[in-house]
């Protein structure tokens, strides 16, 4: 008894589908509410159906499966009208047969959305007005992909997940919904390291040269050892290849200076065992020693004798 009581409680049946717009409703694309004929009411209307109807839609031939609500029952017999999206999710073609068969749907607690663009996150509230458009649906499947209207344009989404089942109702329920990123989105992508290096070099090589101190040797102000004013002034030098050079340049003339005694002799003065009052020409003279050569034999020199010389008398 039971199980005739579930049987005749179950309608079921095979209509031709079309889209609203062959019955000029085209504002029922705005949700999954489909039309249905007379026949399908008186036959609903003596089965304990619940409230609200629901209905389980089925193509056969494509292995495609979803839910829906009905709005009126006013289509032709034979006939039901769809909405042109819904269609699509069918792989459903004008004229082709559909199966129809009422369901029973939890009520929904979580619904995860995918839209197909960016641009649906890039209005002002989206949670705003997916909660005013989906007013106009009576359940959710997941893998359908529902459309929402907003400004004079037509949004894509995706039911990724729901619970507490892959079918949920949503008529009357408090359900959160969570979004994930678009179809269409891409993560920025990050900077290789060699991009971070140039760019610290240039800055590092852009850094005005007054940050960097260089070391300027010899700076400041000579100071005589007998507490007396130095007159001269020390100026650095900028290359150091010019101050080896004028280093080398004082050193010479103070070899000059050193290898000329005269120049050391205070004048006036007689200094014995000197060269210094030697012509020129006789120190030319002198020949350079060859060290192939034996050195010359010295000359003797004539022995002191006492007392050798002129007499003188005191007396004249």
């Amino acid at each position: 008894m039971a199980y005739e009581n579930r049987r005749f409680s179950t309608f079921e049946h095979s209509y031709r589908c079309y889209p609203v717009s062959f019955i000029d409703k085209p504002h029922l694309e705005k949700g999954d509410k489909i039309i249905m004929p007379p026949s399908a009411l008186d036959r609903l209307a003596s089965l304990q159906i619940e409230y609200p109807m629901l209905f389980e839609l089925n193509n056969p031939a494509a292995g495609r499966v979803t839910h829906c609500g009905v709005l009126e029952f006013i289509a032709d017999e034979g006939l039901i009208y769809l909405p042109y999206w819904m269609m699509e999710n069918m792989l459903l073609q004008e004229g082709d047969v559909v199966q129809l068969k009422n369901a029973s749907l939890a009520k929904g607690t979580y619904v995860k959305l995918q839209p197909h663009t960016k641009d649906f996150l890039d209005v002002s509230n989206p949670k705003a007005i997916l909660e005013t458009s989906l007013r106009s649906y009576s359940c959710l499947t997941t893998g359908d992909t529902i459309m929402v209207a907003y400004n004079n344009k037509k949004y894509y989404i995706n039911i990724v997940e729901t619970k507490p089942s892959s079918a949920v109702s949503i008529i009357e329920t408090d359900c959160e919904v969570d979004f994930a990123p678009p179809l269409d989105y891409k993560e920025p992508e990050k900077p290789a390291k060699s991009a971070l290096l140039n760019r610290k070099q240039s800055e590092a090589e852009d850094e005005p040269a007054k940050k960097i101190a260089k070391f300027s040797p010899f700076t400041g102000f000579g100071r005589r050892l007998d507490g007396r004013p130095s007159t001269e002034s020390v100026e650095p030098d900028s290359s150091p290849i010019l101050k080896q050079h004028q280093s080398e340049a004082q050193n010479g003339t103070k070899d000059s200076k050193s290898s000329n005694p005269a120049s050391r002799q205070p004048s006036g003065k007689l200094v014995f065992g000197s060269n210094v009052n030697q012509p020129e020409n006789e120190k030319s003279k002198v020949a350079p020693k060859n060290s192939s050569q034996e050195p010359p034999q010295k000359e003797e020199e004539p022995k002191f004798q006492a007392f050798t010389g002129k007499k003188y008398s005191l007396k004249g």
